[in-house]
């Protein structure tokens, strides 16, 4: 390596972001189902007993849309468009049978994530069995996941709004490095001859972890004067095995996900098997 390699390394390498911090106020909420009137009232009322610490209850509308007008998925997107709420609220396998077997977040629910830019807030299906194992009451660990934290503060600044105010409150910052990818790219390292391979696996390892770690720092700093607990979770794994561990381990009540990818149509590839997966964890789908 040049001299004038190295000194660009170092640079690069000093050259860090920094979290951006927005505050969020969830203040209306439209809340899609297809339940009778009654069973929709008390789901929309467990609704607002999960948000009733996140910023903007005080002055919070929460709207709900009966069967009829969410039977049809074109008529339900374009009801989200018009009302442009907040936040959508909804559930695995909507207007489906499907929801007896546990392979797919349904038509409606998979379609919605992808064509507007409204978070949905995926709760579990009270009516199956599947209520989290707190009942519906405010979060108060919520986990932010992504293969690429650094840089996000989207995921983040939705986490701490979701995670809402007061004591024990934490908001779980983890970044999983894909393992199985990162040894395909060791093999062909291994395979260049002008590369040492040890000192290769060794740098590019601690890189891949530095960076989350220290824009974590970053986050705590910038939410100092905010009462919750900021938690780095940074480490390699399967993604799917080790997102199911974390959310244990941590004993998440709500977790945050991005489902959308730039380079196709369908919902982001980590995201999906998670949902579909972890049924009886709420989440919030950005």
């Amino acid at each position: 390596m040049t001299r004038l390699d190295q000194f660009a390394s170092v640079f690069r390498s000093a050259a860090k972001d920094r979290f951006r911090r927005r505050d969020i106020a969830v203040r209306d909420v439209l809340v899609a189902s297809d339940l009778d009137d009654e069973t929709a009232a008390a789901y929309a009322t467990r609704v607002a007993a999960f948000l009733a610490d996140t910023p903007g209850a005080d002055a919070r509308t929460i709207r709900h849309s009966p069967r009829a007008r969410t039977e049809d998925l074109g008529a339900l997107i374009e009801q989200v468009a018009d009302a442009d709420p907040d936040l959508v609220v909804t559930y695995r396998n909507l207007h489906s049978e499907a929801w007896r077997w546990p392979y797919t977040l349904g038509d409606h629910v998979e379609v919605l994530t992808q064509v507007t830019e409204v978070p949905i807030l995926l709760l579990p299906r009270f009516d199956a069995g599947e209520a989290p194992p707190g009942g519906f009451v405010p979060p108060r660990t919520v986990m932010a996941m992504t293969d690429h934290l650094a840089g996000d503060d989207q995921i983040v600044n939705w986490a701490v709004a979701m995670a809402g105010r007061g004591p024990g409150r934490r908001v779980v910052l983890a970044h999983v490095e894909d393992d199985l990818v990162f040894e395909r790219y060791m093999s062909i390292v291994g395979k260049t001859p002008d590369i040492e391979t040890g000192t290769a696996r060794r740098e590019i390892r601690r890189i891949l972890l530095q960076e989350p770690t220290d824009w974590i720092a970053t986050v705590a700093a910038a939410l100092d004067d905010v009462p919750v607990e900021v938690v780095p979770d940074v480490s390699f794994g399967h993604q799917l095995a080790t997102y199911k561990r974390l959310v244990e381990a941590h004993d998440v009540d709500l977790l945050v996900l991005h489902t959308k990818d730039e380079d196709q149509l369908a919902m982001h590839g980590a995201a999906y098997p998670v949902a579909v997966e972890l049924r009886r964890t709420p989440m919030l789908l950005l």
